[in-house]
Order: C-alpha cells, then structure tokens, then sequence
C-alpha cells in the first residue's frame, strides 16, 4: 500500500472519535436535562456536570473510553439534601465539594478496586430501589403536577395524579402534559423500528424528546405545559458556594451526605468502568486514576454549583458501540453540550418537562433489571433477599438506610457460609467409627463440631476423621482436632486423618497425623 494513502493511528483515532462524540452528546444531551429536574435542580446544572464530566473528567480519566455525568443513581440523595429545609443547594454544593475530596484521598490510598468489593446483590437492589424511586416521581412530573419528597408519599398520590391527567379537561394543563409524556414514552420504544433510515443514527431518547418538544409547541391546547428555563448565562441559574456556605461544613449531616455521595458515585462509576472494560480490547481502566479523575470533576461540580457525577453506562455503552477509540471522543462531547448551552439556550427552553420525565420514567424501568433476580437466584436465594431487602427498604425508608442493610446482611450470609460445615458420622464394623467433615471448620463451627467429636460410642477403638471435603481449616479448629486426638489416643483408641488440599502447612507428624 501508498505510504501516503496510509492513515496514521492518531489521525484514525480523530476519525473514529469525532462521529462517537456526536452519538454520546445526542445521547447525554436528554438525561442531563432530565436528571437535574428529577433532582429538582436547574437544567443547567445538569448541562454543567455533563459538560465537566467531558472535558475536565475525560482528560483525566483512568478509563478513557468510559463517559461521566450526571446519573440516575444520585438523584435521591440530591433530592434528600435539595428539599431538606436546613440545607438546600447552597449544601448541596458543600457536599458534592467534599465527596469529591473524599474520592481523591481514597485514590491516593489505592482503594479504586476496594470499592468494587461490594455484593452484586447490594448494587443492583440499590439500582432498583433507586429506578423505583425515580418510576414513582417522574410519573407525577410526566403529568405536569409536582412530586412529593419520598418514595411512599409518591405511590400514595399517584391515584390522584392520575385522575388530574385522564380528567379530559380541555383547560387542563395535565390532560395535555399526559398525552405528550405518553407520545414520548411511545416514540422512545417505537424510535429503531420506525424511523427512517437516514435518521437511525438519533439515539431513541432523543428522538422520543424531539417527538414531545414538537407536540408541546404546535398542538393547540398544549400552551400551557411546563418547559424547561435555561438562562442565555449558564451559571445565572445555579448557586455557587460562598463564604455562606461554611457553616454546613459544621453539621453533622453535610459529611454522612459527602460520605453517601463519594460511596454510591465511586462504586458506580468503578462497576460501570469494569463493565466498559469487557465491551473493548483497548486500554484496561487504572481504577485509582479513574476514582481521583471522578474526585476532581465532583469537586468542580461542587465549585460551580452543579450535580455530582459518576461513570455512567449508557453513554459509555453509547461511546464504545459508535466507535470511539481514545478519550477524545468523551472530551469532545462535552465540548458540544458547552456549545449547545452557550450558543443556543433558547433552542433548549422549547422542551416540555414532561417530555424529559418521561425519558427518565423509563431509565428508572431500565434500573429495576429483572434479569439480575433471575441471575441472582444461581447463587442462592439468600441473595434475592439482601437484593429485594435493600431495595424495598431505600423505596420505603433512605437510600444509605437501605445500602448500610444490604451490606449488614451480605456479611451476614458471608459469616454463616464461614460456619457452614456438615458433620456425618457412621458405625463402621470392627467398632471403627468414622466422621466426614464437608464445607468451611472455622471457629464459627467450633460448638457443632466439638458436640459431634465428644459424643462417640464408648466401644468405639478406631476412630477415621475424612477431612477431604474442607475447603478451609482456622487455627480453632485444629487446636480442638489435637485435644481430642490426645484424648482418645490416652484412652487407647487408634485416630487418623484423611486430608484434602485444605491439609494444614504446619504441625504435622505423619500423612495421617494432624
């Protein structure tokens, strides 16, 4: 081949990054939006994370091929903090300052793969609560009527959100925000199978959004459904932190939130890199420059009195699929939602809330993945409950509520599969008898262990321990094994071990002697 026919890797890169970008910007463009109303924040605060989490994250990012922004997955931690009276966005800035300092030491300590160590069941009960909390107050936000602050007052009032919506009321407000939300929901699943083929390139969220925006300015009684205000100056809508803000640093309550955010946004963001990771065979992630990258772009955000962030699937799924080679691609599609908001925010103010509400009803649906319980139920059904306890409680009660009794209970099953050791005994002929040990001797199975070994037939003179089966053997167990061993072998009785791999590395006389 011509040298000069040939394309260099970078300028490669360049041609497969540019058009990715503009597939994860139509993508992030929607669910920023959508996410900072469902945080009842300003959209441009969703505009800013996003636009942060393109260009300062994707510089920095430790997996370059996963997109950062604002996710689902916070929105009720913000929420929590928004509408509570003593704190507010001013907090909220606070708190977003400081779980991002809180990412950059963990990274600094080298805990970016500890964060990973949480059970699947945690996580994806967490992602289903969450995606239940978020069905079950955009409903009401996809009928122009305004969410209650928890999970029950919203399943509560749906009855009555739904009577406002279906009343068929020309004058209604709701009536005409119904019917848009509906189209939008339609338009969304119905976007791949029908659209045509020049247009197949538009992500279904988007196109689902275009669909509602263009009801909500040209049918006749949709004129008084609520659009979105983005003012022609991003930051003139949003709070930046001040000399005001300080006080919040003294409150108890500001740091359990820091804490909550830097927990749920680091483990998100490292499962959803993990995730990229095996949809690649590029660049594997370095977790711990991932996590100080996601760190500095929250403390940014915190800064400029934006949502928090985290590594989010659907537009790093988008990133991948569309080709994207390098960390150009996330940094260019931050770039674009800069100039979408700069240049053309009146564009932005066509498009109704219930529009956007609708897109997140059915993100919220996506999160409640019923795939996972099914996947779940493989590794026991104790794990179907830590998944439905840790949902249903972050639904009914609080999200850190819920995470801190998913992982309680997750340890919990840890420590009882630790002590789980079957114990069978048998009358062998000749008065040998015989006892096999299957599953983990620990000193959690010490009391069962110790009942069977001293409960033997008087007449017993051979005794045979099959230890083959032990997956593992702790220092209690063995110190227990000696004693008895001494003790039957003083009284006359001849005892031996048959040991498996779990076979201990120290105190041994012969192949059969503990």
């Amino acid at each position: 081949m011509d040298s000069q026919n040939q394309i260099s890797p970078p300028v490669l890169a360049f041609k497969s990054d540019l058009p990715a970008s503009v597939v994860v910007f139509l993508v992030a463009l929607p669910l920023c939006l959508g996410v900072a109303l469902a945080c009842e924040m300003p959209p441009a605060a969703g505009l800013i994370t996003g636009i942060v989490g393109g260009i300062i994250v994707g510089c920095f990012s430790g997996s370059p091929l996963q997109v950062s922004g604002p996710a689902a997955g916070l929105t009720t931690v913000v929420v929590g903090v928004v509408l509570n009276k003593d704190l507010g966005p001013a907090a909220l800035s606070v708190i977003i300052i400081l779980a991002g300092f809180i990412q950059i030491l963990a990274a600094f300590a080298s805990w970016g793969r500890w964060f990973r160590a949480v059970s699947p069941a945690v996580i994806h009960g967490m992602l289903a609560g969450i995606g239940t909390l978020i069905v079950l107050g955009q409903i009401h936000a996809m009928f122009d009527v305004k969410a209650k602050s928890t999970g029950l007052d919203n399943l509560l009032m749906l009855p009555e959100s739904f009577q406002k919506a279906f009343s068929f009321d020309s004058e209604n407000s709701h009536t005409a925000a119904a019917i848009i939300g509906m189209a939008t929901i339609v338009a969304l699943f119905a976007w791949k199978s029908l659209a045509p083929g020049k247009l197949q390139f538009l992500p279904a969220p988007l196109a689902a959004l275009i669909v509602g925006t263009l009801l909500a300015n040209l049918l006749p009684f949709a004129t008084k459904v609520q659009k979105i205000e983005v003012p022609q100056n991003l930051f003139k809508a949003v709070i930046l932190p001040d000399s005001a803000s300080l006080p919040f640093l003294y409150q108890k309550v500001t740091w359990i939130s820091a804490l909550t955010v830097a927990l749920i946004a680091s483990a998100e963001t490292l499962l959803c890199a993990g995730a990229v990771d095996k949809m690649h065979s590029g660049p594997r992630t370095n977790y711990n420059k991932e996590l100080a990258a996601q760190g500095i772009g929250n403390s940014i955000c915190g800064f400029l009195g934006a949502l928090p962030m985290t590594g989010v699937i659907v537009r790093s799924a988008a990133n991948v699929q569309a080709g994207a080679r390098t960390r150009c691609s996330a940094i260019f599609h931050g770039v674009w939602l800069l100039g979408l908001a700069v240049c053309f925010p009146n564009l932005l103010n066509l498009i109704p809330k219930c529009s956007l509400a609708a897109v997140l009803v059915v993100t919220g649906f996506k999160l409640v993945d019923l795939d996972q319980i099914w996947e779940l139920r493989i590794f026991g059904r104790a794990q179907v409950v830590i998944y439905f306890v840790t949902a249903l409680t972050i639904v009914f009660s609080d999200l850190l509520v819920g995470v801190i009794l998913g992982l309680v209970l997750s340890m919990l099953h840890l420590l009882h599969q630790f002590a789980s050791l079957r114990v069978e005994k048998t009358l062998m002929e000749g008065n040998e008898f015989r006892i096999i040990l299957d599953g983990a001797a620990t000193f959690l199975s010490l009391p069962k262990l110790a009942a069977t070994l001293e409960n033997l037939p008087l007449q017993t003179t051979s005794l045979q321990v099959d230890l083959q089966n032990v997956s593992f053997i702790d220092h209690a167990c063995i110190e227990l094994l000696n004693s008895w061993r001494s003790q039957n072998e003083s009284a006359g009785r001849k005892v031996t071990f048959e040991w498996g791999e779990s076979r201990p590395k120290y105190n041994l006389g012969s192949e059969h002697e503990l």
